[in-house]
């Protein structure tokens, strides 16, 4: 998630785990900053845009690390307060804030390596876009209400009522998830094509459309279900993926991170001589977040160049009016495939 919604769920988890023990604002304060720590790592440069977007959510996002890290942090901030008693409540809620920052991201799709430095797996349930103002807004109106109210208690029951409402959304985005995916393997077989290989995530912004993607060798499908549509069949629209390209070059090593870190959810390009691996997960056709020129293809013992990141963004404005239409069920084409 973004790095505000993740200040705004540590402080709320501070807030809830330190109660009465010290002042609000002292728990908020920490907790927000345990809940934006993991996301520091986007400041450290490892030479190549995709080595640095498959070592984010690395070992700053490990569970085991962050536990371990939590003891010094609580160590200080409870001598710095004056409160060494409160050392392990302390640890707690640090703990707390610290973890559930990777617990959350874990609902997005882009990949989070939770067991660092066991393993380098990236894990993501993909139920939750990386901006969701019905998550993030509670959280935000829970913590501004609880530090203003005079009655502790009182504030104490605002910041978990929120906090309670948020967790519930996160439960609720993974339901919706698996009905779509039912719904959605539904419309694939009905119209002949393979359901094995097959992304759902949500639209930007909210739970109700969804993204589908389905694989098919050469080509992938995409197509896009909103809870006002019903029990009516998602239209897919079929795009190029360059299977052919990405098995003629699949030892170029490049080609072979990202095919890992996407769990196969890419397509190759040529882009004049160069050849161009996108991340289909992050974005809509043709639009994506993450797109790579990895220079042209390899020669035997030749080195890869550093890779250029070229991503492509969708106007906002046409983004949005075409998100309104499918939130009410109106099955308008998407910006990028209005011409398909």
């Amino acid at each position: 998630m973004d790095s505000v919604t993740q200040v705004l769920l540590g402080a709320s988890v501070g807030v809830a785990v330190m109660g009465r023990r010290t002042a609000l604002w002292k728990s908020a304060l920490w907790g927000g900053l345990a809940g934006l720590l993991p996301d520091l790592d986007v400041l450290i440069d490892h030479g190549d845009p995709i080595l640095n977007m498959i070592r984010h959510r690395a070992e700053s996002h490990a569970l085991l690390l962050l536990t371990l890290l939590a003891f010094p942090m609580a160590w200080w901030v409870s001598r710095l307060h004056r409160q060494p008693q409160l050392y392990g409540r302390w640890w707690w809620a640090l703990m707390l804030a610290l973890v559930t920052h990777p617990l959350l991201d874990l609902m997005t799709i882009y990949g989070t390596q939770v067991f660092q430095p066991f393993t380098d797996e990236a894990y993501g349930l993909g139920s939750m876009f990386i901006i969701d103002p019905v998550y993030s807004l509670p959280l935000l109106a829970g913590l501004a209400v609880a530090l203003r109210v005079k009655t502790v208690g009182r504030a104490l029951r605002i910041n978990g009522w929120a906090l309670a409402f948020s967790t519930a959304y996160l439960a609720w985005s993974a339901l919706g998830q698996a009905l779509v995916t039912q719904h959605a393997r539904q419309s694939l077989q009905a119209q002949g094509l393979p359901s094995q290989h097959l992304l759902v995530t949500p639209a930007p912004l909210s739970t109700l459309v969804w993204r589908v993607v389905a694989l098919d060798g050469e080509r992938f499908h995409e197509g896009f279900y909103a809870l006002m549509d019903g029990g009516r069949a998602i239209r897919f629209v079929a795009h190029e993926r360059g299977g052919a390209l990405a098995t003629q070059h699949a030892n170029h090593p490049q080609l072979q991170r990202l095919a890992r870190f996407t769990d196969g959810f890419f397509k190759v390009q040529r882009h004049g001589e160069n050849l161009v691996v996108t991340d289909l997960r992050m974005g809509q056709e043709p639009d994506y977040v993450f797109s790579f020129d990895i220079g042209p293809p390899l020669s035997a013992g030749q080195t890869y160049p550093v890779a250029e990141q070229r991503s492509r963004r969708m106007n906002v404005g046409e983004g949005l009016q075409w998100l309104g239409q499918r939130i009410l069920g109106r099955d308008v084409p998407s910006p990028g495939s209005a011409g398909s």
